[in-house]
């Protein structure tokens, strides 16, 4: 590594730039290459971090959220799952309920897929960057029960 690209690793580190040293030497080859000016690479530059940033947060967010497994909306069989209306499947699947500040709840026996359209929509919410904990009501249910015992719910 030369002098300058370990000059520019430590002023990418006090800036929390944490994508941008990893790729920087690769950025400069292709600049030169593409006789890009200042501004473009430094837009370029940029644009990686923010992308890179952005996939850490929904691997993060996905991984806060508890998910027993990673389900999408693609994988729901529809044909399987009798009595599930697609449309109303597919209008959940574009978050507008998370907008609109609603609820969800999703009935039904045993062996229908509740918990994979559980998982796919709060799955498809880490990826838009939303905040999600995926919890059964049997476990949500015990944590209510603890906390009342503990007198710790809150009015």
């Amino acid at each position: 590594m030369t002098p300058q690209l370990e000059r520019l690793t430590v002023l990418c580190k006090q800036l929390n730039l944490l994508h941008l040293p990893t790729q920087i030497a690769h950025l400069g080859q292709m600049a030169a290459k593409r006789e890009l000016g200042y501004l473009d690479f430094l837009e370029q530059a940029l644009k990686d971090e923010a992308m890179a940033r952005a996939e850490r947060m929904r691997r993060m967010l996905t991984r806060l959220a508890g998910f027993p497994a990673i389900k999408t909306l693609d994988e729901f069989d529809f044909e399987f799952a009798l009595g599930v209306p697609k449309a109303l499947v597919l209008e959940l699947g574009s978050l507008a309920f998370v907008e609109r500040a609603e609820n969800v709840v999703l009935l039904g026996p045993s062996g229908v897929g509740k918990t994979h359209l559980a998982v796919a929509l709060g799955y498809r919410a880490t990826q838009a960057g939303f905040r999600t904990r995926f919890i059964t009501a049997a476990d949500l249910l015990m944590q209510l029960t603890t906390a009342l015992r503990r007198n710790q719910l809150e009015e």
